[in-house]
């Protein structure tokens, strides 16, 4: 049975009619249309158990997110099975393992420690929504977590040791996943805090519903409202925006943090560059940036998902030339793969 999403088909027709910077790459271009696909046959309210939305922009700690098929799992748990089928001290341990509790409570760790709790925002408040129906959610203290809100937890920690008590209450994220960092800004005891998240559909429409059922439709505009806007005044909006692409040329105002965690390196430097123009356009005073310091893998072809110039960290600082590096961190705020590849943190400052 398909479920009628109209408000997705509205910005999936208009977005066909922007120009290239605003449309998706080489990484998203089949993809996207696919996960719109996806969502209609099988309902936005289970987006965090599909499969491509998992392969994409859902991030696990267990599969698919540590490389494992669900075939391979269910392999290790068989012959696992066969060798101690009554050990039940290191039958938990490999469920952990292969479920990613373990590396969930690592990062959670990092967490308690680094983090400053007399100090906004409030890190410490977080739980969870779980609307998507997730795959995957691990419950610590009470609270609940994904992969997608502890990466952003320990970046804003690490944002948090050089903000010195300034307070952040305008962010601006580009490619915001599905709304996860305003989710968390929700809670974090900033006044007059808004948070707007710009993004390609379908993955701003899967945002728009997330961050709706975590705060309040009373909350959150979305496309529809903002849609006949040719300027946006940030100053006018609710607490949380999720804007399509193009949408960034008409915002107004002024921005004190920016964010993009895990999908600039997804983008080509052309639609990286511009979007850093707006950036730079709207006096941001600070950008946080996630992403790999080697690049992302080259697109080889049809079939092939990678993207057609690999940007590099330095890159980023590169394009930013009224900012200066504050610092740059992949351990313990950031993540190193088992094949060598490092997701890094810089911060950068407005000079």
């Amino acid at each position: 049975m398909n479920n009628d999403y109209p408000d997705l088909r509205l910005a999936r027709d208009d977005m066909r009619a922007q120009e290239a910077l605003y449309r998706p790459t080489a990484f998203w271009d089949e993809a996207s249309a696919e996960i719109e696909r996806e969502l209609v046959e099988q309902g936005v309210e289970r987006f965090r158990s599909l499969p491509l939305p998992l392969g994409y922009f859902v991030p696990t700690y267990g599969t698919p997110g540590n490389s494992l098929s669900v075939e391979q799992v269910a392999g290790l748990r068989y012959g696992f099975a066969q060798v101690a089928p009554n050990d039940r001290k290191a039958q938990l341990t490999l469920d952990q393992l292969l479920g990613g509790e373990l590396a969930a409570l690592s990062d959670y760790r990092v967490l308690l420690a680094a983090d400053d709790p007399d100090r906004l925002p409030a890190l410490h408040r977080f739980s969870e929504c779980s609307f998507g129906a997730p795959q995957e959610q691990f419950t610590f203290d009470g609270r609940r977590f994904s992969r997608s809100s502890l990466n952003y937890l320990l970046g804003l920690a690490f944002l948090k040791k050089h903000l010195g008590g300034e307070p952040v209450r305008t962010v601006l994220e580009v490619g915001g996943g599905f709304g996860t960092l305003g989710e968390i800004l929700a809670v974090g005891g900033v006044e007059d805090w808004r948070y707007i998240d710009v993004d390609i559909p379908p993955t701003s429409f899967v945002a728009e519903r997330y961050l709706r059922a975590a705060l309040g439709d009373a909350r959150v505009a979305g496309y529809v409202q903002t849609r006949m806007r040719s300027v946006i005044d940030i100053a006018s909006l609710p607490s949380a925006s999720v804007l399509c692409s193009w949408q960034i040329c008409s915002l107004r105002g002024a921005v004190d943090l920016f964010v993009n965690f895990i999908s600039f390196q997804e983008m080509e430097p052309p639609v990286v560059a511009n979007y850093l123009h707006q950036v730079d356009r709207l006096q941001t005073r600070w950008v946080l940036l996630r992403n790999l310091r080697e690049g992302k893998q080259a697109w080889r072809g049809p079939g092939t998902v990678g993207v057609e110039v690999p940007i590099r960290a330095d890159d980023y600082v590169g394009m930013l030339p009224g900012y200066e590096l504050v610092d740059r961190n992949v351990l313990p705020f950031g993540f190193r793969t088992v094949d060598g590849f490092h997701s890094e943190l810089l911060l950068l400052r407005r000079k």
